[in-house]
């Protein structure tokens, strides 16, 4: 069973893990203190009875809050919007507001599935090595076009203006994972090639990042 902490957040991340890294800005950016419980994908530790308790879908993240328990990545940001409002991600302008979470649906629904391990593994397994990450590529160019297109005339210093929203945490975990993972050149996407630098820039971003984790390989 999930362990019952009180007055403390728990995530349940791996450092590798894009959905997780999101999660890690996101608290970062917060100000909130979380503790944090490694689970390792590579072992297996999302398949084990207990993990599966706190995530039936195997998957990190997963946040516990007191007794609420979440373990979905877009479903912890907005939990996380609504319970600690005081360092806002999404605008009050309706128009902007809908832009932030269209982006981060496509990271999070229509890229960071499409490559994730068990869907690399398996492409593996069938096809090989080189035709898996060819996959991985093709998804992830075509979410980083759409997205480039629809900052294209928007974008401020971050993706939606000069305040960094919700668009920007998902964004820069699926970039990161792009350039670092992947080795793939985003400069074709001069926005979001842009955005990769502001990001850069920001304490809460860099300490989220993945070799930064408790539970990163000291070569990483």
């Amino acid at each position: 069973m999930a362990d019952q902490g009180k007055g403390k957040l728990i995530l349940y991340s791996y450092w590798r893990s894009s959905s997780s890294h999101r999660i890690r800005i996101l608290l970062n950016f917060k100000g909130l203190e979380y503790e944090y419980k490694a689970v390792n994908l590579l072992k297996g530790e999302q398949f084990d009875p207990k993990f599966e308790e706190i995530n039936p879908m195997k998957y990190v993240p997963a946040l516990l809050d007191g007794d609420t328990l979440i373990a979905d990545s877009f479903a912890i940001a907005l939990y996380l919007e609504d319970k600690y409002p005081q360092i806002p991600l999404l605008p009050q302008d309706l128009k902007k507001k809908a832009l932030n979470l269209q982006i981060a649906s496509i990271v999070c629904s229509g890229i960071q599935p499409l490559h994730n391990l068990a869907v690399l593994n398996y492409i593996e397994e069938k096809l090989g090595s080189e035709e898996k990450n060819a996959w991985a590529i093709n998804q992830i160019s075509k979410g980083l076009a759409a997205v480039e297109k629809l900052l294209k005339g928007c974008a401020g210093k971050y993706a939606t203006g000069d305040k960094v929203g919700l668009a920007d945490v998902f964004l820069a975990s699926q970039i990161y994972a792009a350039i670092k993972r992947m080795k793939m050149d985003i400069s074709i996407y001069p926005t979001l090639a842009r955005l990769h630098k502001a990001y850069e820039e920001i304490p809460a971003f860099q300490a989220a990042l993945p070799e930064n984790q408790p539970d990163a390989p000291s070569a990483a």
